[in-house]
């Protein structure tokens, strides 16, 4: 989701939920509770981003973002008695996820808030899970294209055109920072393809892991394009930066990671959801941001895309309209 997502928004989410043995476990109401803090947490980096902006350059929010979190992720490894793996392989991989999931990603939605709005960058990047499903059938052997997950990539396209309007056939800016979320989220799921090699490693171990190459990667490109020692920036960005980094990406990881255990792939993956829905109303109520008509329909499609891929849009159809999309 974001922007942890991760991934969708977020990606290390993949990865372990692709790694979850049990993928239809009961919500109980404290999950639930839970999974709307997650929502809450993860919509809420687009406004901590929005602010951070205000007086900070692209490369050094995403730099500080991950480093930061990766900061926090292996103090809460050390905490509890794991330990970061040494095989060199593990940490080529790491590489290669933090690229995927974080290094691309990240820095496109960050670049693309610069131009459009936290609210319409989060319900492009809830497109993720749409892109996913298309990714696997072609990428993987045993998620394969079925006729509720085209109906849903379908409402889900539909939506993203009624998102960019007429507008976006003028070019500019906007429809470049448009496109780059909507690019965020097809790297968010080459990572969850990719993270199926992470089975055997702990969960919090990986996102560590991914962190740190991440922060790695970005260390040198934020150092000699933006010089982050000649910025003079305003406290409260620095103050939303550290939130994005503490609250909405390491905290975020580790509920994230604990409903998984408790409920399941299926509905942890219910926060793709609720995420866009969040970071609107964020923005509305905290930012003044106004709720588009357009964004408003694009976000309802992109929503019962999401439902029609996840299968739970089948249960309000007729029995006979089920066995037509179950197949």
């Amino acid at each position: 989701m974001a922007s942890a997502t991760p991934s969708t928004k977020s990606s290390v989410t993949n990865s372990s939920a692709q790694s979850t043995p049990s993928q239809h476990l009961s919500m109980t109401k404290s999950t639930w509770s839970l999974l709307v803090v997650l929502s809450v947490l993860w919509g809420g980096s687009f406004l901590f981003i929005e602010v951070a902006l205000r007086s900070l350059p692209t490369l050094t929010v995403v730099f500080t973002r991950v480093a930061l979190a990766a900061c926090a992720l292996h103090l809460y490894v050390l905490a509890t008695g794991k330990q970061m793996t040494r095989t060199p392989q593990h940490w080529r991989w790491f590489f290669v996820m933090g690229f995927l999931n974080n290094f691309v990603p990240f820095t496109l939605i960050v670049w693309g808030q610069s131009h459009i709005s936290g609210g319409l960058a989060s319900i492009l990047n809830a497109t993720t899970p749409i892109s996913a499903v298309l990714l696997a059938h072609f990428f993987t052997k045993d998620e394969p294209m079925t006729a509720n997950k085209m109906m849903g990539v379908m409402l889900g396209l539909v939506g993203v055109v009624v998102l960019m309007g007429p507008t976006s056939l003028q070019g500019g800016r906007n429809l470049l920072a448009q496109l780059a979320i909507i690019v965020a989220g097809i790297s968010y799921s080459f990572a969850g393809i990719y993270a199926r090699r992470f089975k055997g490693l702990p969960t919090t171990v990986v996102a560590a892991g991914m962190l740190t190459a991440s922060s790695l990667m970005m260390l040198p490109l934020s150092l000699i394009i933006d010089q982050p020692w000649q910025l003079r920036p305003e406290l409260l960005s620095v103050l939303a930066l550290c939130a994005l980094a503490i609250i909405s990406t390491a905290a975020a990881y580790l509920i994230y990671f604990y409903i998984l255990a408790v409920a399941g792939a299926t509905n942890v993956l219910l926060v793709t959801l609720l995420v866009p829905v969040s970071a609107v109303l964020l923005g509305v109520m905290i930012l003044g941001e106004t709720l588009e008509p357009l964004m408003l329909a694009g976000m309802s499609l992109i929503l019962l895309g999401l439902l029609a891929v996840d299968g739970r849009l089948l249960t309000f159809l007729p029995k006979r309209l089920k066995t037509i999309f179950v197949r």
